[in-house]
C-alpha cells in the first residue's frame, strides 16, 4: 500500500514526504509544481496534475488504483489571504473544487483515509487568549479561510455519506526547515519576508507597533515545520489504526501550535541573533485585518494524538537561516 501526498513538492508537503520515506513508506506525490519543486520529493513517484482542472478526478482515481493508495495527505491549495480577497471565485474554484475532485476520486477508488491541511484562518479574529477547537467558533474573515472551513465540512459530509475517515490539522504560523534543502521557497510569511529584505539590503518591516500587546507588535503562535510534519504522521497513524481512530481522531479538527505567543519584534530580533545582521526595522501602518493575537491551545492534539511541539523559536529561526544560506540568495 502507498500514501498519496497531494501538494507533496511544496514547503510543508516535502517535509512530510521525507519523513514518510525515512520510515519506509511507499509514497506517491501529486503536484502541479506551480509552487512546489520536483527535486524536493526524493525518489517518490511524482504525478504532475492540477487537481482543480477538468478531468483531475479521473486522473487521481487512476493513480490511486494503480499504486494501491490507502491514505491521502492533502496540502494542495492556494493560500494567499490578500489574493483570495481580490480573486474570491478563483479561490473557491481552486481550493473547494480541487478538494471535490480529490474526494470524488477517493470514493471511486475506495480510499478511505484523509489528513487535510486546514488553517488557523478558519477562526478569523477571535478575541481570546488561547484558541480552542471546541470553544472558539470558526468565523473566517476572508475567502481563503472560508475555503478551508468548507473543506472540513466537505469531509464531514463524506464521512456521513460513504465512511471517510479524516482529520483536519489547523496550523498557525509555520516556519523553519527540517533540512537545509527544504527551506520555505516562497516569500509570503514573516521569516522569509525578513530574510528577503535583508538579502536585498533593505530593513525589515513591522506593520503596526500600537497593538494591545507587550511590545506593540502582533503576537502569533510559530510552529517549526518539522513539528508540523510530525503532527501529520501522528494523525495518519491514528486514522490507520481502527481501534485508536474510533477513540477520537476520526472527524476531528486539531490545532497544531505551541500555545506560546511570540511577537513580530521578537521574531525579528531572533533573526538578528542567528544571522549577526542589523535587523533594525521600519515601522509601517497596520495592515487591515491583522488581529493583535492568535495563539493555539495544543491541548486537544496532545490528548488525542499524543503530539507535542519539540522546537522553540531559536530552533525555528536557526534552521530557517541555515536553509536560506544554503540557497541561491546567500547573504554575505
Amino acid at each position: 500500500m502507498s500514501i498519496l501526498v497531494v501538494g507533496g513538492a511544496g514547503y510543508i508537503g516535502a517535509h512530510v514526504v521525507r519523513l514518510l520515506q525515512q520510515r519506509g513508506e511507499e509514497v506517491v506525490v501529486a503536484d502541479d509544481l506551480s509552487t512546489g519543486q520536483a527535486a524536493r520529493v526524493g525518489d517518490a513517484l511524482l504525478i504532475e496534475v492540477d487537481i482543480a482542472a477538468p478531468g483531475a478526478a479521473e486522473s487521481l482515481e487512476t493513480a490511486m488504483r494503480e499504486h494501491a493508495v490507502d491514505s491521502v495527505i492533502h496540502f494542495a491549495a492556494k493560500k494567499q489571504v490578500g489574493e483570495s480577497v481580490l480573486r474570491p471565485a478563483w479561490y473557491y474554484q481552486q481550493n473547494v473544487g480541487g478538494l471535490a475532485n480529490l474526494l470524488t476520486a477517493m470514493e471511486a477508488a475506495k480510499v478511505g483515509t484523509m489528513i487535510f491541511s486546514s488553517s488557523a484562518a478558519v477562526y478569523g479574529m477571535p478575541d481570546v487568549e488561547l484558541i480552542t477547537e471546541d470553544g472558539t467558533e470558526p468565523r473566517p474573515i476572508n475567502p481563503y479561510g472560508q475555503t478551508k472551513l468548507i473543506g472540513e465540512w466537505m469531509m464531514a459530509a463524506s464521512e456521513r455519506a460513504w465512511g471517510l475517515r479524516w482529520s483536519a490539522l489547523r496550523y498557525f504560523n509555520v516556519a523553519g526547515a527540517g533540512w537545509p534543502d527544504l527551506g520555505d521557497p516562497a516569500v509570503l510569511n514573516l521569516v522569509p519576508m525578513v530574510l528577503d529584505r535583508l538579502a536585498r539590503g533593505e530593513r525589515p518591516r513591522i506593520f503596526g507597533e500600537d497593538y494591545p500587546t507587550p511590545d506593540g507588535s502582533c503576537i502569533r503562535d510559530y510552529i517549526h515545520v518539522l513539528d508540523l510534519a510530525q503532527a501529520h504522521l501522528a494523525a495518519l497513524d491514528e486514522l490507520r489504526d481502527p481501534v485508536l481512530a474510533e477513540e477520537g481522531a476520526v472527524g476531528q479538527a486539531f490545532n497544531v501550535g505551541t500555545g506560546v505567543g511570540i511577537s513580530v519584534k521578537e521574531v525579528i530580533e531572533e533573526i538578528g541573533a542567528a544571522s549577526g545582521l542589523d535587523v533594525t526595522a521600519e515601522i509601517e501602518p497596520r495592515r487591515a485585518g491583522d488581529p493583535p493575537r492568535l495563539v493555539a491551545s495544543p491541548e486537544k492534539i496532545g490528548d488525542v494524538l499524543r503530539w507535542k511541539a519539540e522546537h522553540g523559536l531559536s530552533d525555528i529561526i536557526r534552521s530557517a537561516w541555515e536553509a536560506w544560506q544554503a540557497g541561491p540568495r546567500r547573504i554575505g
